[in-house]
């Protein structure tokens, strides 16, 4: 049984910073890509940030510049979020690609004053 949990959101100010973690854990042969998705009310899923087993990452254009995913160790990543905006404001969820596709359960973000 594979489990993705997630920690780290919360509610913060316009050009604030959250960290979110991501940890994996039960049966991992082999991690391919981790990363974040986000969705919120009233949208389709989205990608935040990926990050793959060799650290070549990929970004939306929204969060280029902004958001930096790496890996603390090979089954947990983190998304450093700086200069938050109203807009990022959504539901997080972690995802992975082992031998299959995993998601944790989300953790919510909100950024308001």
């Amino acid at each position: 049984q594979v489990q993705l949990v997630e920690s780290g959101g919360g509610l913060v100010q316009p050009g604030g910073s959250l960290r979110l973690s991501c940890a994996a854990s039960g049966s991992i042969f082999r991690v391919n890509v981790m990363g974040w998705y986000r969705q919120a009310p009233g949208n389709e899923r989205e990608l935040v940030a990926t990050i793959t087993s060799g650290g070549n990452t990929n970004y939306a254009d929204s969060v280029k510049g902004r958001f930096t995913i790496s890996r603390d160790n090979a089954k947990t990543v983190i998304l450093q979020m700086n200069s938050l905006k109203p807009e990022d404001t959504a539901v997080y969820y972690c995802y992975g690609s082992f031998t299959k596709a995993y998601w944790g359960q989300g953790t919510q973000v909100t950024v308001s004053s």
